[in-house]
């Protein structure tokens, strides 16, 4: 008998509109405290100072702008999924669009105020159900929201680590959706059951070729808290020290997940 079809995870879509929402306004909050000393600070990020970091965090709601201006696809072609696997491929793209954006944009609170007009705007006028042609291909409207909530709270990450005390908050539902969002990721990278991911308190998932495990306590477990796990898939942090710093705890001989990671590189 074939392994039973995993199902699609779905998200409530005025959580996830509120979520990046609430996201984007913590991060708006955070940037107008920063004195110009702190935006030329440099980041984790290569040669990203702040200020291009928050040019891209402003471009995180842009892109929706971007996209509702192009052609609507004929149908649906991409997944949820395919986005973070997807995206690596649009790291140079991304970088230098982030630097033009930060000189092209010398009031950062002013790009990032006009960056969620226009996308409020966008959201009133366009439906959930509405085709965009992104780079994992045609995703609904609603679906890509949710991608908006791993953008931004990686890269209020990044914000946090490279401005000490900054300490701009984490929406939860934001942070729930980017964590689940990165574990179905996983899963779909190295499908199977034999080994099982905890990243608690948002996301359970199965995967790893081998052995389904249906009864009783896994054999081979992964978990981790969640910003930890955000860190491991977007190559912030190696597996191999998250497992010497403890910040991972990981049983069996299937639960050595540095094969499969980072998940955006």
């Amino acid at each position: 008998m074939p392994p039973a079809k995993k199902r699609t995870r779905s998200y409530d879509p005025v959580k996830i509109r509120a979520a990046v929402l609430a996201q984007f306004g913590n991060v708006r909050a955070a940037v107008r405290t920063l004195t110009p000393e702190q935006l030329a600070l440099p980041t984790r990020l290569g040669d990203w100072t702040v200020r291009d970091l928050v040019a891209h965090l402003g471009e995180s709601l842009g892109a929706v702008a971007r996209l509702v201006d192009l052609p609507e696809p004929a149908a649906q072609d991409g997944t949820l999924t395919d986005w973070p696997l997807a995206i690596a491929a649009e790291a140079p793209d991304i970088a230098a669009h982030a630097h033009e954006q930060a000189e092209r944009h010398p009031d950062p609170d002013a790009h990032l105020a006009a960056a969620e007009e226009r996308f409020t705007a966008d959201l009133a006028l366009h439906p959930g159900t509405r085709l965009l042609a992104t780079g994992a291909g045609a995703l609904p409207l609603a679906d890509y929201l949710v991608t908006r909530t791993v953008e931004l709270v990686v890269h209020t990450d990044d914000l946090n680590a490279a401005v000490p005390g900054l300490d701009v908050p984490y929406d939860r539902q934001a942070l729930a959706a980017c964590t689940r969002l990165l574990a179905d990721t996983l899963a779909a990278k190295a499908p199977g059951g034999s080994t099982e991911v905890r990243i608690p308190p948002y996301a359970v998932v199965q995967c790893v070729p081998g052995p389904r495990h249906t009864r009783g306590t896994p054999p081979h477990v992964v978990e981790t808290d969640p910003l930890t796990w955000i860190r491991l898939a977007t190559g912030r942090k190696a597996w191999r020290d998250a497992v010497a710093d403890a910040e991972v705890s990981a049983s069996g001989e299937r639960a050595d997940l540095e094969p499969y990671l980072p998940l955006l590189a």
